[in-house]
């Protein structure tokens, strides 16, 4: 499949900015923070996720349409998100007026988190769900959408509170090691589960022959079309293998290095330029059925 931008923005800052709202929860129903904290905490969530949301209708053909994608909420995983997502950051801005008037915040808390939990699988599940991309179709995909957005965000909780509030940074700090470990060890298994996937649509079952040696020596078409440019990245398999190795490196080992080391801010860029990256590999790494026609000549 095509990278495309807009959606790689989308799930990486709308996945840190959930993330970093359930590590302000955490904290909040332990009272380990002061109200200015959390208030702090809950405008940069708010920032990530609406960055996110502004990301996503780049990817629209008719963005003065996008009200429409709400519509077929019953059936679509993706009409669910775009419910769910400005549900979430209303609940997540009322949390933090209510520590900003002093309020009782339980309720808040209790509403935001399942929502969080709610966008987390709406998002996994809009890909998850499709049956003929076998790297996709699996329960790891919503999961390593929910653990790398957890990681990604109490890595950003530790940057802030080293920032805000000091003595809560080391069990944010230890919390993200935990998460990003977690995080890594499932992305490593979706790679070894790819890894083993046989295509189940060949040459010979997309024209009903049963002959051992079918080769296409020609497209069917002089120039590029919506097939050649969505369902294909079109990148050598060097950039491909970079990409894999660069999220590798930077999802979770070096930032594990900068938090140990007491350094978190320098943590979460370096992840989130990792995220970037796997996020890249995500979507290159799915072959859709199709490119075995349309791929001939690629």
């Amino acid at each position: 499949m095509r990278p495309a931008w807009s959606v790689i923005l989308l799930t990486t800052l709308i996945g840190a900015g959930q993330g970093l709202y359930l590590a302000l929860a955490a904290a909040d129903a332990f009272g380990e923070a002061p109200a200015r904290f959390f208030v702090a905490g809950a405008a940069v969530s708010l920032v990530l996720l609406a960055g996110g949301l502004v990301a996503s209708f780049f990817h629209l053909g008719h963005p003065e349409r996008a009200w429409r994608s709400a519509a077929m909420w019953r059936t679509s995983w993706l009409s669910r998100e775009v419910i769910v997502l400005p549900l979430f950051m209303a609940a997540v801005f009322a949390w933090a007026v209510a520590h900003w008037l002093q309020m009782k915040t339980l309720w808040f808390n209790v509403v935001a988190v399942m929502l969080a939990i709610a966008l987390f699988v709406c998002t996994g599940m809009i890909y998850a769900c499709l049956k003929f991309l076998q790297e996709w179709h699996t329960p790891l995909t919503p999961l390593n959408y929910t653990l790398l957005g957890c990681a990604s965000g109490l890595t950003a909780a530790a940057a802030m509170a080293a920032w805000l509030h000091p003595p809560l940074a080391p069990a944010y700090a230890a919390a993200a090691l935990a998460a990003g470990a977690l995080a890594y060890l499932a992305r490593l298994a979706a790679l070894a589960r790819n890894a083993r996937l046989r295509p189940k649509s060949t040459p010979a079952t997309a024209i009903g022959v049963k002959h051992p040696r079918i080769a296409q020596i020609a497209q069917g078409a002089m120039g590029g079309s919506f097939n050649t440019r969505e369902f294909f990245h079109g990148r050598p398999r060097e950039v491909v293998r970079a990409a894999r190795w660069a999220f590798l490196a930077l999802v979770f080992p070096l930032p594990a290095l900068f938090l140990v080391s007491g350094f978190p801010i320098p943590a979460f860029l370096l992840q989130f330029a990792g995220l970037l990256a796997e996020r890249w590999y995500f979507f290159a790494e799915a072959r859709h059925p199709q490119n075995l026609y349309y791929q001939a000549i690629a």
